[in-house]
């Protein structure tokens, strides 16, 4: 890892007449994975989003590979390279696992002209998405629509991929093969910032860590130092790491 690739300054965000974000200080290192941990409500989701443009920051700086992109709209930012998979998921019911997967393809105008080694190496990282790929979406499990939203996000290669709590609601098997997908992930140039309450998860894939209390972030470091230190993790997060393992 070398440098921020992404960084928030000061970010400060207001959803109509709340006050959100309390000046926000994130970095996220280049080529790496980064966890944003944060009880409920902390301003995580909202984090994520005024880096996206869905929500604009009121004060403060955004910067994406050394560019402020605070004012951008979110197909601009987007354009740079950046991909992100809201909780929600955000995919099409009605449409098959093709479709989607074409829709999230902007260098393809079909699921024909899709990079096949590209989409291949995604089929490797999700099976279900080559065994569903004529299915509706909306007949997928939980699972494998969570599976879906990734699988799409990275059907290109993008710079930075962004993930609001991935393991949701998710069957231990599904979360084994999440886990082994964003491992394969950070060993290419892609880097991650990852929203996750499932720790163990966090633990096991994060190389850097952020925890957010009230709208800012009030601890930054390495997943290491965090893990061992049990009084910390009871401070910040009021857990232990070591009882979600």
């Amino acid at each position: 890892m070398s440098g921020a690739l992404l960084a928030l300054e000061g970010v400060h965000t207001h959803i109509g007449a709340y006050h959100i974000l309390h000046g926000v200080d994130l970095e996220v290192p280049r080529g790496g994975l980064t966890v944003l941990l944060g009880r409920n409500g902390a301003g995580k989701t909202t984090t994520l989003r005024t880096i996206m443009g869905l929500w604009h920051a009121s004060r403060g700086r955004v910067s994406f590979d050394g560019a402020d992109i605070a004012a951008l709209p979110t197909p601009d930012v987007a354009r740079l390279g950046i991909a992100y998979v809201p909780e929600n998921m955000g995919i099409f019911s009605d449409l098959t696992v093709e479709e989607n997967m074409a829709l999230a393809a902007r260098e393809a105008r079909t699921a024909e002209e899709i990079d096949r080694a590209r989409l291949e190496w995604v089929f490797g990282l999700f099976p279900a998405m080559k065994k569903f790929w004529l299915h509706p979406a909306g007949l997928l499990s939980g699972g494998q629509k969570q599976m879906l939203a990734v699988a799409r996000a990275i059907v290109e290669p993008r710079k930075l991929l962004i993930v609001d709590e991935p393991t949701k609601g998710l069957a231990p098997a599904i979360i084994q093969n999440m886990m082994s997908a964003f491992r394969e992930l950070k060993s290419t140039d892609t880097t991650i910032l990852l929203v996750e309450q499932n720790f163990n998860f966090a633990r096991q894939l994060g190389d850097t860590v952020a925890v957010m209390d009230n709208g800012r972030i009030v601890h930054a470091g390495t997943m290491a130092a965090l893990a061992e230190d049990e009084s910390l993790q009871q401070r910040l997060l009021g857990l232990s790491l070591a009882a979600h393992q």
